[in-house]
Formats: structure tokens, C-alpha cells, sequence
């Protein structure tokens, strides 16, 4: 098992992009005792969390100057938009131009990508070796910023994303909106957004951490096996038949690599995940 490094190798941090994943890691990191900064379009007010908060916008590169040098980015930008343009915008001119912002390049940077630079793969596992092939042009552009970064940055590929505050698959499923496409053996890959930050956080710490770490939780499961369960919680119909999530694909993600580095998901399955937002 990997070890940790001391806090003092990455004493600042700066977390890029601060929204939901991005604030849970600024805390957390600042709950351990690290110096962090975090970067976001609008305004926030400085609190007792420990966290220094800047305003800078990644696609306007004259709002980042005077920036301090940092020992340790955390990248977890997002676009406001879902396009092409927005996402080249962000993670690929955005990433640059932070980077040629900073007074030095930072010993560690962590990218937040997405398992959606991998391609159709059934009920096949995939995982950080499986050859990447994005169906969309999300994936795409993602796997053009991963090859911005440098030696000893690290690549955390996110599953889909649930917890507090994104729980718009429930109204769907209530509102018989929600389809799945039955007995094809599509999976949902899913993380708990408190466990994608900690595993960001990890593989920030980690002594020598690889290249690439797919972010998921123990527990991928056939779509419709997971919406009819929760389906089941909300006592709500179960979805109808239909297409699957376009420019996802569908695969099986093995988070064993980040299993071995020492991390452990607080919530492994999503259906216990999904059933403690219900409480």
C-alpha cells in the first residue's frame, strides 16, 4: 500500500474551480492542515473554514495575475455550459492559462477529467489501462487538456456524480420522465461527491501516485437495475424503456487502482448512497 507524504510538501494548495467537488476539497484539505486557496468565477465570502477565496474567471486570463506561487494545484474547473466551446474554454485554454499565470509551475497537479474519454465497452471492465476512445466531444476535449499536464501529475477520471444538491434523477423518476434501456447491459458508474473529493484529496498526498486513477464507487450496476431500485425508495413508477445517456457509453469502471493506492469509498454502492440522501 502507498503511503501518504507529509503535509509540508504541498503546504499551498490551490484548488481551481471551485464548485461543488472543488469546495469539498478546499475543506477538506484545509481541515487537514494545508494553506488552501480557491479559485471561482464569483464572488464568495471569506468564512471560518479555513479556506482563502480568490475571484478569477480561467477563460480571461487578465483576471488571474498576482496570483502566489503554490506548492500543489487541484484543477476542477467546469463550464457553464455544455458545449464544445465551453469545455475547449475551460480545460484546455483555462488550464494554460492558469499554468503561464503561476509564478512556477506547482510540484503536483491533480485534473479532475471524466470517464467519458472512454468508449462503447458492453458489460466489458474498464479501467486505467483500457484505451481511451470518447464518444463525445466532452471526452474528447478532456483527454486534450490530460496531455497538458506534466510528469508527476496526476489524472483522476470521475464517474457520474450524486449527492446533496444533485438529486434531479429523483424529480425525474417521480415525474415518470426518467427511461432506461432495459436488459442491455448498460451500466451506471457512479461516485459519491464527498468520496470524489476525497479521492481527490488522496491521490493529491499520495508519495508516488500514478498517472491516471479512475474515480468510482465499488459497485457499477446495470442502469435499470439502479433506477428501478430507486424507483422502489421514492415509491415512484418504474422508468419505461429507452435510449441510453448519449456520449457516455456504456462500461463497467473498476476502481481497483485507487483501491490499492489505500482509498475507501464511504459509500461503495450507490443504492445506499442515493438512499441516505432520502433521510
Amino acid at each position: 500500500m502507498l503511503t501518504t507524504s507529509p503535509l509540508s510538501r504541498y503546504a499551498t494548495v490551490l484548488v481551481a474551480g471551485a464548485g461543488d467537488v472543488g469546495q469539498r476539497v478546499a475543506r477538506q484539505l484545509a481541515g487537514r492542515g494545508h494553506r488552501v486557496l480557491a479559485l471561482r468565477r464569483s464572488e464568495v465570502a471569506q468564512g471560518d473554514d479555513g479556506v482563502h477565496w480568490l475571484r478569477g474567471d480561467l477563460t480571461r486570463p487578465e483576471t488571474l495575475a498576482n496570483l502566489p506561487a503554490v506548492d500543489a494545484l487541484v484543477f476542477a474547473a467546469t463550464p457553464d455550459r455544455r458545449d464544445e466551446a465551453a469545455y475547449r474554454a475551460v480545460f484546455v485554454d483555462g488550464l494554460r492559462h492558469l499554468l503561464a499565470a503561476l509564478p512556477s509551475r506547482p510540484a503536483r497537479t491533480v485534473f479532475v477529467s471524466s470517464s467519458a474519454v472512454y468508449g462503447e465497452h458492453g458489460e466489458g471492465w474498464v479501467d486505467e489501462r483500457t484505451p481511451t476512445a470518447p464518444p463525445g466531444f466532452n471526452g474528447r476535449v478532456l483527454l486534450e487538456a490530460e496531455r497538458l499536464l506534466g510528469e508527476g501529475d496526476v489524472v483522476v477520471r470521475l464517474a457520474g456524480l450524486y449527492g446533496p444538491g444533485r438529486t434531479q434523477l429523483f424529480e425525474r423518476l417521480r415525474e415518470g420522465k426518467a427511461v432506461v434501456p432495459r436488459g442491455k447491459g448498460v451500466y451506471a458508474n457512479r461516485i459519491h461527491v464527498d468520496d470524489a473529493a476525497a479521492a481527490l484529496v488522496h491521490v493529491l498526498t499520495l508519495d508516488a501516485p500514478e498517472r491516471v486513477y479512475v474515480g468510482v464507487d465499488d459497485t457499477p450496476l446495470p442502469i435499470d437495475a439502479l433506477y428501478d431500485h430507486l424507483a422502489g425508495l421514492l415509491g415512484a413508477p418504474l422508468p419505461g424503456d429507452g435510449p441510453s445517456p448519449a456520449g457516455v457509453g456504456s462500461k463497467r469502471l473498476s476502481n481497483a487502482r485507487l483501491r490499492a493506492s489505500g482509498f475507501r469509498c464511504r459509500w461503495p454502492d450507490a443504492r445506499e448512497g442515493y438512499a441516505a440522501l432520502l433521510v
